[in-house]
């Protein structure tokens, strides 16, 4: 049961899909946005348990250092045998997901104190994860596969066959769809989706009012 504001909204989606973009254009329109999967980065290269995990799974050898002395760690090297390994997959999401929690409801707490009133916690793999207990509405973001496909690729995550290798180790879309509170369909507009998205943001306001009439 809910007790205040914020209103807790997961958006999610597959690869491609355009979830990043629908949350740009929330966190615009005046909600909180905490953002799952740079969270786990910021983990990866900052957290001394987490890096250590990661040395266990992958070796030592994921990680370097740049001119300037900062850690990087080779996400492409973990990406390819993660996305071929479910084991090392799972066993890589269950060293940051607690940890992203742990954020998480830190934003929580602190978007209260600020009196926002919508909290959207965007998150590529959140009901693999069970990113979703605890949240008031899930919005799903879908779009057509090719379109999915091209999109990842000229963003730089592969060739197609890996884009379609990636996608393979998600949820499919349709299952992601069945559970969801509300669904935004990404055409390739961005005008198009952005006016989807001010609609979706209007409808969550009235929930999150409702939620609160409620208590």
């Amino acid at each position: 049961m809910r007790q205040s504001y914020p209103f807790l909204v997961g958006v999610t989606g597959g690869l491609g899909s355009g979830k990043s973009m629908v949350c740009h254009f929330l966190s615009g329109m005046g909600c909180a946005l905490f953002e799952s999967d740079q969270v786990a980065k910021e983990l990866q290269l900052h957290d001394p348990e987490v890096i250590a995990g990661i040395k266990t799974l992958f070796g030592s050898k994921v990680y370097s250092c740049d001119a300037s002395g900062n850690l990087v760690l080779d996400r492409k090297k973990i990406a390819s045998e993660v996305f071929s390994s479910p084991e090392k997959l799972s066993a890589l999401n269950r060293l940051i997901h607690p940890k992203v929690y742990k954020k998480f409801r830190a934003a929580v707490l602190d978007a209260r104190k600020r009196g926002i009133k919508i909290l959207v916690k965007e998150a590529a793999i959140l009901f693999e994860s069970g990113g979703n207990e605890g949240l008031d509405a899930v919005v799903v973001v879908a779009a057509d596969l090719e379109e999915r496909v091209e999109r990842a690729v000229q963003k730089g995550m592969g060739t197609r066959e890996e884009v379609l290798r990636r996608i393979a180790t998600q949820w499919p879309q349709e299952k992601l769809i069945d559970k969801a509170d509300y669904v935004l369909f990404n055409r390739g507009s961005l005008d198009s989706l952005k006016k989807e998205t001010e609609s979706l943001y209007l409808t969550l306001l009235a929930a999150a009012a409702s939620a609160c009439d409620n208590l």
